[in-house]
């Protein structure tokens, strides 16, 4: 009768009425009428069926993968365990509306007018099976001040993975790090894989399956989550500090271009405000370079055909003439699958080495490469140019045991390293460690991306890979005789764990401020309090001491990478939405 209903309404025929009324008792008219109701009806029983197929299908499809974590899996071993991965402040929370908040210390500087935003892994539904640290939904932590006063919101990013999951009310796209647990559950999972996208249930090629999880970066005026396994998200912040997510971004791509991803890290010119990117592949070309212009608009790529195996790029360095990259030890060998292990491998006998290629090359005819023994990038903290362009000054957090790097990244051992590359001679000059103090997450001074600059500021970890406190590196203390860059360091408690802290300078439009002259801002959980803080210290002090703390009314989880958006940078993006519509 509800079909019924529906049908007579999309007909026009007003009220209700049963189509036995017509029989026996039709004028033409009104026969014709029944004849389309009679079509319509059959339809729609159509479509019904189609509906109960798909539905079967479904439970189907969720028996299967049910059955797969409960028999096929093997025991999880503690990196794609969710019950000891969930144990500390990587727990998930679910979403917060605007909320006002309380400063309980000090006061806000003027400069933080704007929205700090931090993304991280935050997973909508608790994991049935494996789950690794990276396979988390993105979900974004934002703090948006306006004059002294604080509003808080935590929002998905509204992905295609996160809005087909949350309708069907379970996961259902596999994870590369966790989804391949034994031989038995790993071919099961492939071939429910492939029915499931030979039965439209989801479809990669063209939506993408990325969670946009790790990073927040301002590309071409406009706002986006990004996570390296799919095209970036753009979002937006509202005047009343919330965020929408306003969909998946090719940047204008060519029709005949396969761009289905890229890096979580685009390096930003604070001069053009170009943004450099790359993509990796498991053919070749295996790695793609590319620019994305001031407008939002991407380049032609540079394919890098001197790649021969695939490799897990995750950061990379420019300079005012380079883009330069490392070839780690990590790759990505898709066969592995099949072996019941997940695609990243570490290859502990190849060499690291370090590829040079001009920013506006064409192609990689001049890209040469340098072998760095043991040198893996966790993250990049800034690469510059020296005596006229003849050195390269790379400084970068790297894994000391990348060996661990899969299974037990907390033993890894990051620490703050410097290399200097000749350019004539095409080779290693020297090779420094800053710190002993082991060290990730770095930031800069965002105007000096590309250029010599003094001063990084890293989180400090301990184990079980929690970020205990916060440290300032003078890298100009780079020495034979200096085993120690840190110039300041600040402890956040016994029970405190930080997030990766960014610094918003005092005067960004004034060139002669000073590097330092400014704040580092950073989410810290108190597990003992049950509270998070966003806590604003001052960069030029010996204990980076608090200008101000903000009480928020939500817990903020570990997360990856943030970024700061001034309020004037905000009113850009409104003015640009609104011209749109």
């Amino acid at each position: 009768m509800y079909a019924s209903y529906t049908i007579v309404q999309v007909w026009g025929l007003g009220i209700p009425r049963s189509v036995r009324a017509c029989k026996g008792a039709c004028t033409e008219g009104s026969a014709i009428t029944a004849g389309k109701i009679k079509l319509k009806i059959n339809q729609t029983s159509v479509d019904d069926q189609k509906k109960k197929k798909r539905s079967l299908l479904q439970s189907t499809f969720k028996s299967l993968d049910d059955f797969i974590c409960d028999f096929l899996d093997l025991p999880l071993r503690p990196h794609i365990d969710p019950k000891i991965i969930f144990s500390g402040n990587l727990a998930p929370v679910d979403e917060l509306p605007p909320t006002a908040c309380e400063v309980v210390e000090g006061s806000l500087p003027s400069c933080l007018d704007g929205a700090y935003l931090l993304n991280g892994p935050n997973p909508q539904f608790k994991p049935r099976g494996p789950y690794h640290l990276f396979d988390g939904d993105g979900m974004i932590h934002m703090i948006k001040i306006n004059g002294g006063k604080a509003m808080f919101c935590s929002r998905y990013v509204k992905t295609y993975k996160y809005m087909l999951e949350r309708d069907m009310g379970y996961p259902i796209i596999p994870s590369p790090f966790s989804s391949f647990n034994g031989v038995m559950a790993s071919i099961a999972r492939v071939g429910l894989i492939v029915a499931r996208v030979a039965a439209g249930e989801f479809n990669p090629l063209i939506n993408g399956y990325g969670t946009a999880n790790t990073s927040v970066a301002v590309i071409g005026g406009k706002l986006y989550a990004l996570g390296e396994n799919d095209l970036p998200y753009e979002i937006k912040v509202t005047s009343d500090g919330d965020i929408k997510t306003l969909g998946r971004r090719d940047f204008h791509s060519a029709a005949t271009e396969e761009f289905l991803s890229m890096t979580a890290h685009p390096k930003i010119d604070p001069e053009t405000g170009e943004a450099f990117a790359f993509r990796y592949h498991i053919s070749p070309p295996r790695l793609r370079f590319f620019r994305i212009d001031s407008h939002g608009k991407k380049q032609p790529d540079v394919p890098i055909f001197s790649m021969k195996r695939t490799t897990l790029f995750h950061d990379f360095f420019v300079t005012k003439n380079y883009a330069i990259f490392n070839d780690v030890q990590m790759s990505i060998s898709p066969s592995e699958m099949l072996k019941g292990k997940p695609p990243m491998t570490i290859d502990l006998a190849k060499t690291p080495r370090i590829g040079v290629i001009k920013k506006y090359a064409k192609d990689e005819s001049e890209m040469w490469w340098v072998d760095v023994p043991g040198f893996n990038i966790s993250h990049a903290v800034n690469a510059w140019e020296e005596d006229g362009g003849d050195t390269l000054v790379v400084v970068a957090a790297n894994l000391s045991l990348v060996e661990q790097t899969l299974e037990r990244l907390d033993l890894a051992e990051v620490k703050m390293e410097e290399i200097r590359i000749s350019v004539k001679m095409k080779e290693v000059l020297l090779r420094r460690q800053l710190s002993k103090r082991v060290l990730d997450m770095p930031a800069i001074h965002p105007a000096y991306v590309g250029k010599k600059n003094r001063y990084a500021y890293a989180t400090q970890v301990a184990p079980p890979m929690i970020n205990v406190g916060l440290v300032k590196v003078d890298l100009s203390l780079s020495s034979n005789d200096c085993h120690d860059c840190v110039v300041a360091s600040r402890m956040y408690g016994p029970s405190c764990t930080g997030n990766e802290p960014f610094f918003v300078p005092r005067e960004p439009n004034n060139p002669d401020a000073d590097e330092d002259d400014g704040f580092v801002v950073v989410y810290v959980h108190d597990k003992n309090t049950q509270e998070t803080k966003f806590l604003v210290m001052d960069a030029k002090s010996p204990a980076l001491e608090t200008v101000a703390a903000v009480k928020l009314p939500g817990r903020v989880p570990t997360c990856f990478h943030g970024l700061f958006v001034s309020e004037n940078d905000l009113n850009k993006q409104y003015d640009s939405f609104f011209h749109s519509k």
